[in-house]
């Protein structure tokens, strides 16, 4: 055994994140061993059948070895207890349980440490694990399971189901008799070790063996990963039947990893961009190599400049996920990764392909601790890593600049906003006076013919004749009838669950795709636009007939109410865009097909009604425009309002616009632009250019970007605002924070695999709710992966969903064509 020096890596930008404490040499390959980390030691098998235990924690203590086992040990385990702390270990010929204290205790007293032997099971042992309080064990021999009593040294249990190996085992830490495990044979059990008995068994997950296991008890969720480097994530809550919450690849991950942080080259230190080439350049070396999940650890992150801790000032649950080439810390809320630690990129490492690992950290710690044995020789290493270089290293895309849907600062002259506002506070020349009403008329021509006066015309109108009368009582029975029954009350933060199926409407007498839906801003009308060429608007409750617009030649794909609820707006595959008086139930603005080069993917109005904004092709495009109120009984099918262009900018990748979002509630200089190259731009209209770029948003391109755009009737925190979701067909919803261009939670619940399903915020912003293809709406909290609970009742595939922004109400569309209203019980 020989102790080394600290080995630091000296390369550049990579200085003091990755410390080489100690290497071991032993006579045999410990190469798929599993080795053991907690808090305070390590263990590993030296020599075949010796065991050692290290303190990383205080390298001062010596190399503590164990001799019990005759044979090789193949698997090594601490317990969960540090009062006494216990180490299981298990070879061929027996399973040993041992008292680290007791044992150091009489090395140093010079005499031999003996443990308890537990037994034998004459097979080999691919995996231990005690249970939460040490007084028993799990001891995965074969295809079966043996649940051992650690005191009275005897089997209490036998599961046996799996058909190969058993290669990891959990016990639930909230639900003390439940035991959780996976195969060679692609699935997981849960058992009820108590009774012996099988609650649950999963279906194949993949064409190759599950290797690692682990529960986390935060999310109540089950993290399990392949030899492939697949990583699945399921819910352990009663309720949700063990449904898959994520699948990640571990490969594609740490592709877009790389591309994000090349993407953001703008934001990165000088001296920083020789170690990202080298990163990049490896990455795209290894595009067709796996990453086999060797083992799961908890990791909590809650160091300042993370990506987390950006987001909450709380210490957020993380991965550690050692593989055989690299180390990652994988957000389990946003199914991202956090940092990626690859081997080859430290060259003072003496292990670069590890055929084991295991891997250690406390929360509110700047450090981590790694044990690593080699694949091909037979070197054990262990690691230090200094966490705060490792995320400064990598950092987010974001970390260069910080920005805010609010708006912070006025104006810029420069700004394409201020062609909204110029006219308005433009003073008027000095020479223009206003004439008083009694001033002199002119004649006015009654009829066409110019030589025909109207006396009427030539004199000036009485004052009094249509003066108000102000001495009416009204009747108070009568005047109640007239008013309109909606009341706007504040919003209910305590009951704020929305369901119950109170209403469902047809809003066709044959079915018809409903594409759109959205509430005006007080909460009492509900326009939606149909696959049958028509603009609907309901009365909140569903209650009565709604007033039709007609018009379009083709489907309608977007509607959007005004800041002022006067004015409707309406897209169509006709590639018009329409203008609507809510009122007169009437056309007042038309955009043609001549007025755009491509169809118009996305549209609304922006900064308080201010503009219009619409994308088409690869560009978004900022209209000013006037609404001409005057009627003309002639002329009255003929619109007079007119629009002028004011600013277009194309997205940096030059890809098509899928979709864009701005608010227009408040004053917002940023407009956020989903392309079709998977990326979501943010613009800056105050300095009018791009100001930031997501790449690899998903999958596939985005289909809808909904902002936080809170509600008159209800308070929110102000950097609330600066959340968003964006969803795409087969790769869930994601939510991100402007703050860091983060994704910061990721929600896959809802089957939603051929058919774009939309989402929204509930106005107090805890809710988001979106629309499924199993003829369910779910609905999730902002605080968990896994949904909150499911709405039934529909027929067919929930295509949208809205929040009543006065009450807590959501509304539903499918694709059939029924709207349906869920209230609170």
């Amino acid at each position: 055994m020989e102790r080394l020096p600290e080995m630091t890596s000296t390369d550049g930008p990579t200085r003091g994140i990755v410390a080489e404490r100690y290497l071991i040499e032993s006579h045999k390959s410990t190469a798929h061993v599993p080795l053991a980390c907690s808090t305070q030691h390590c263990a590993f098998p030296l020599d075949g059948n010796h065991l050692c235990v290290w303190s990383p924690r205080d390298p001062s203590q010596q190399f503590l070895t164990l001799q019990g086992h005759r044979q090789l040990i193949t698997a090594v385990v601490f317990g969960n207890q540090t009062d006494p702390l216990r180490l299981c270990s298990a070879s061929q010929d027996c399973i040993v349980v041992w008292n680290v204290d007791q044992c150091r205790e009489k090395t140093l007293e010079g005499l031999t440490p003996r443990g308890t032997t537990l037994g034998s099971l004459l097979q080999t042992v691919l995996c231990l694990r005690f249970s939460l309080d040490d007084r028993a064990v799990a001891v995965c021999a074969g295809s079966k399971i043996c649940v051992m009593d650690v005191e009275k040294q005897s089997v209490l249990v036998e599961l046996q189901g799996h058909q190969g190996s058993v290669t990891a085992v959990e016990f639930c830490s909230w639900q003390a008799h439940i035991l959780i495990s996976v195969s060679e044979d692609r699935s997981f059990k849960v058992w009820d070790y108590c009774e012996g008995s099988l609650i649950y068994s999963s279906s194949i997950l993949t064409a190759y063996p599950l290797l690692s296991l682990h529960i986390n008890e935060e999310n109540r969720q089950l993290v399990t990963g392949s030899t492939d480097g697949q990583l699945w994530i399921f819910s352990l809550v009663e309720r949700h039947h063990y449904h898959c919450v994520a699948h990640v690849d571990l490969r594609k991950k740490s592709e877009t990893f790389s591309t994000r942080r090349m993407m953001a080259g703008q934001y990165r230190r000088p001296e920083d961009s020789r170690y990202h080439s080298r990163h990049e350049a490896n990455a795209r070396g290894e595009a067709e190599a796996a990453f086999p999940v060797l083992s799961l650890a908890q990791c909590d992150l809650c160091l300042q400049g993370s990506q987390c801790a950006a987001f909450s000032s709380e210490c957020t649950r993380c991965l550690w996920i050692g593989s055989s080439t690299a180390l990652f810390i994988f957000n389990l809320a946003s199914v991202e990764l956090e940092a990626a630690l690859h081997f080859k990129d430290f060259q003072s490492l003496s292990v670069q392909v590890a055929g084991s690992c295991a891997v250690t950290s406390e929360a509110r710690s700047p450090k981590a601790f790694c044990i690593l044995s080699s694949m091909f020789g037979n070197k054990i290493a262990m690691l230090e890593i200094n966490l705060s270089a490792l995320l400064s290293s990598q950092r987010c895309p974001g970390a260069g600049r910080t920005l805010s849907v609010l708006a912070s600062s006025c104006v810029l002259p420069t700004s394409p906003l201020c062609f909204g506002i110029t006219k308005e506070k433009a003073p008027k020349p000095a020479n223009t006076k206003r004439h008083a009403v009694r001033s002199v008329i002119e004649d006015r021509p009654l009829v066409f013919h110019t030589k025909i006066r109207s006396s009427g015309y030539t004199s000036a109108p009485h004052a009094t004749m249509f003066s108000p009368k102000t001495n009416i009582k009204h009747n108070s029975k009568r005047a109640s009838k007239c008013k309109n029954n909606y009341k706007c009350k504040e919003y209910s933060l305590e009951s704020f669950l929305p369901r119950n199926l109170s209403r469902q409407v047809a809003v066709a007498q044959e079915p018809v795709a409903v594409s759109c839906v959205q509430f005006s801003g007080d909460g009492q009308r509900l326009a939606c636009g149909l696959a049958n060429h028509l603009c609907l608007v309901f009365d909140a409750s569903l209650s009565g007939t709604p007033a039709a617009f007609s018009g379009h030649d083709g489907a309608v794909s977007t509607v959007c109410w005004s800041h002022d609820k006067r004015w409707l707006l309406s897209t169509g595959q006709d590639r018009t865009l329409r203008v609507w008086s809510v009122h007169r139930t009437e056309l007042m603005m038309l955009l043609g097909p001549d007025s755009f080069p491509k169809p118009v993917t996305a549209a609304q109005f922006y900064y308080m009604d201010t503009f219009i904004l619409l994308s088409s092709g690869p560009e978004f495009r900022l209209l000013k425009y006037h609404i001409d109120l005057c009627r003309d009984d002639i002329r009255r099918y003929k619109p007079k309002s007119r629009y002028k262009p004011v600013f277009s900018l194309p997205l940096t990748s030059g890809a098509d616009v899928a979709t864009l979002s701005a608010v227009n509630d408040f004053y917002s200089h940023l407009i956020l632009t989903a392309g079709r190259d998977r990326s979501v731009e943010v613009f800056d209209l105050n300095v009018g250019h791009s100001a930031a770029v997501i790449a690899e948003v998903h999958s596939r391109p985005a289909h809808q970007i909904c902002q936080n755009k809170g509600s008159s009737f209800t308070t929110q925190p102000s950097v609330a605002y600066n959340l968003f979701l964006t969803t795409a067909v087969g790769d869930g919803v994601r939510l991100w924070d402007l703050r860091t261009l983060g994704c910061v939670r990721r929600f896959e619940g809802h089957p939603n695999r051929s058919y774009p399903c939309g989402v929204a915020f509930s106005p107090c912003g805890r809710l988001m709710g979106c629309g499924a293809e199993d003829r369910h709406a779910y609905v999730y909290e902002m605080g968990s992966s896994s949904f909150l609970y499911r709405l039934a009742g529909h027929t067919d595939t929930v295509t949208e969903v809205a929040f009543n922004p006065a009450a807590p109400q959501l509304t539903t569309a499918t694709l059939d064509g029924k709207l349906q209203l869920f209230v609170v019980e």
